[in-house]
Parts: C-alpha cells; structure tokens; sequence
C-alpha cells in the first residue's frame, strides 16, 4: 500500500487510541448514559427516532417524503489520509441507505490535531470524503472544524424516502431470511494493520469493502416482501442482530458457516489481533446471545467484531429472498449470503448462533 503522508508526520492510527467503528461506546456503557437523559416529547413526524437504536431519524415531510438524518465520525482506521476520508464518509453515508432512503446531501464533521498534521495530509483526508459523497451523487454542502487532540473525520448526511418504503431494524418477522451483504472482518484487519501485521493484499480487500457503499439500500426497501434493514458496524454482526430481534420480539437464528469473512481474517484472529472493542461488545450483550458448544474464542470475537463501513442486514419473506440476492449482485456484492432466519415471538428476543 502507498501512504500519502509525509516522513515527518505521525502515522495517522499513532494518534488516535482507537480506530473505526471501534470507537464506538460499548452498547451496554451508551445504554446506561442514555438513560440519564431527560425524555422529550415525540413529534407524530418522527417516524423513527432514538427508541430503537436504528441507523437514522425519519422524520415525515408530507404524503410522499421523509427526511433521513444521521451523523457519523471516527478517528483513523487506516494510515493513508485519502483513504480515511473515503472510509468514513462511505460508512456514514451508509446509515441513509439502511434505512432505504436516497443520500441528498452532507455536512463535514472535521477535528484535527494541528500540531501534528500537515495541512496537506488534512486536505487529503476532506478530498477522500468529497470523493466517497461524489461517488454517492451528492455535495458536501458545509460542515464544522475544530483544533482537536485526535485526528476525527465524518459526515452528517441527509437522505430522502417515502414514508411507505422506510425500512426500520425493528421490522423483522417470524420466517423472514436473514441476509448479510458484505464479509465480516474489518476490526481484526484494522488492528493488524496498526501493529504493521497486515498484507498489501489483506489492506486492498479491507479498503474495497469499507469503501463499497451500501446502495442496495433503497432498491432493496421497494420489493415486496423486505420488512427490516441495519448495517452492521461498531457492535459486530452479534450486536447488531439483536436490535434486529428487539424490534421484531423474536429469536434471530445465524448460521455461522454461512456467514461470510474476508480473507485471512481468521489467521489474524489466530495470531491475537482480536480488537478490545469486540471484547467489550461481549460483555454488553453476551448474555443475549446463544452460542454452540465448543464455539472458538477467536469465533466469538469475530462474531463481535467491530465492522466499519459494514453491510446491510436484510430480513426479507423466504419468497423475497432470490431477488434480494438478485438486488445485491445488481450492485456489486458478489459476496452477500442467507445467513439465517427469524424465529418464532418469544418473551425475552435474543440471537442464537447454530
């Protein structure tokens, strides 16, 4: 891989403790803040808010349109600046296509530690961003800046939908199919990559899949038969798919063999390069997930590991499953798989591995 960077600077993952979604707060740490909030009233518009921790606020604009709102950011995932940008631009605009909407626009959430970058490795990271909404078909209309501790790059972007095609994580029913759009493993190629342990070849399979947007989205949310949508990032497939189950009441059931992982993903995993946000996604939800006997430690971690710029979830009728593979390979994701099924309601909704 070629690094933009000058000799003098920093490496761009050397300043940032983690990387990615990574970043995120462990779910069950952002649980138990948010409940510390004061509850505000809920417009009737607001057809998906913070209850269901979806991928985006809709908000109903009239009869034929919703307005789709979400922000995203993190520090670097990689080392070469053009290709942070593109990353975290690409998995913020994600968030608008899970939810079936069209991206309109975005806003620039930019921090950067000033002392430490030049700005020409700054100016690299906003041309990768301006590069990912571009091949998105949309502006960067404005945006936000600060001088901060850590480099911080990402977007807030705004998507249009008919309120009747809005696709919710909380949709799902009992014999729906289960399909993943992109392979797991970012977080355990990330973490490699910070320790100098990663391939050219493993780098160039991380950035063509953490750079793929995930346009499916809205092509998916118009068949008949597709009842809910997320993508899954920072809390892993596990975490993930069970806000999925939340919202539908029910067990979701993941085949694991059928899961798809990038490539020399599981011998990083073997040489230790799990992430510690996949240990602390463990502990938040663990209790909720049922695995099988003699289910591998480095498994359990990639179950949990933290995807940036990840793929769709899709729980979609059995007689919708065809043609919702048909819609991904459309758009170039020759590696979306029936991963699973929806199970029946249940009193205590949860995810079980087989």
């Amino acid at each position: 891989m070629t690094l933009t960077i000058t000799a003098e600077e920093p490496r761009l993952t050397a300043l940032s403790h983690g990387g990615g979604c990574g970043c995120k707060i462990a779910p069950g740490v952002l649980s138990a803040l948010l409940k510390q909030t004061v509850a505000l009233p809920v417009p009737e518009a607001l057809l998906v808010g913070a209850a269901t921790s979806d991928d985006a606020a809709v908000y109903r604009l009239n009869d034929e349109q919703a307005l789709v709102a979400t922000t995203d950011f993190f520090m670097p995932i990689v080392d070469d600046p053009y290709d942070f940008g593109r990353i975290a631009a690409t998995n913020a605009i994600s968030d608008v296509y899970a939810m079936g909407a069209q991206p309109i626009m975005a806003l620039a959430l930019v921090g950067m530690p000033l002392a430490a970058l030049s700005h020409q490795t700054i100016g690299r990271i906003l041309e990768g961003g301006a590069a990912a909404c571009q091949a998105a078909g949309i502006p960067i209309a404005g945006g936000h800046s600060i001088d901060s501790v850590e480099p911080i790059y990402g977007l807030v972007a705004l998507g249009l939908v008919h309120p009747d095609r809005v696709r919710a994580n909380t949709g799902a029913r009992p014999g729906d199919a289960l399909i993943l759009g992109k392979p797991l493993g970012t977080g355990v190629m990330a973490a490699a990559l910070k320790k100098g342990a990663l391939s050219p070849e493993g780098y160039a399979e991380m950035l063509a899949t953490t750079t793929r947007l995930n346009t499916p989205g809205p092509d998916l949310a118009a068949l008949e038969g597709v009842h809910a949508i997320t993508d899954v990032t920072g809390f892993g497939l596990a975490g993930h798919a069970l806000e999925m189950a939340r919202g539908a009441g029910a067990e979701l059931r993941i085949d694991w063999a059928q899961v798809p992982v990038m490539a020399g993903v599981r011998d990083l995993l073997s040489a230790g390069f799990a992430t510690g946000a996949s240990h602390n996604n463990w502990q938040s939800y663990g209790a909720e997930v049922g695995l099988p006997g003699g289910f591998a430690e480095t498994e359990r971690a990639l179950l949990t590991d933290p995807q940036t710029s990840g793929g769709l979830l899709v729980g979609c009728s059995p007689a919708a499953r065809d043609a919702v593979l048909a819609v991904f390979a459309d758009h170039g994701f020759p590696q979306a798989a029936v991963i699973g099924e929806v199970g029946g309601a249940g009193p205590q909704p949860r995810v079980v591995i087989d």
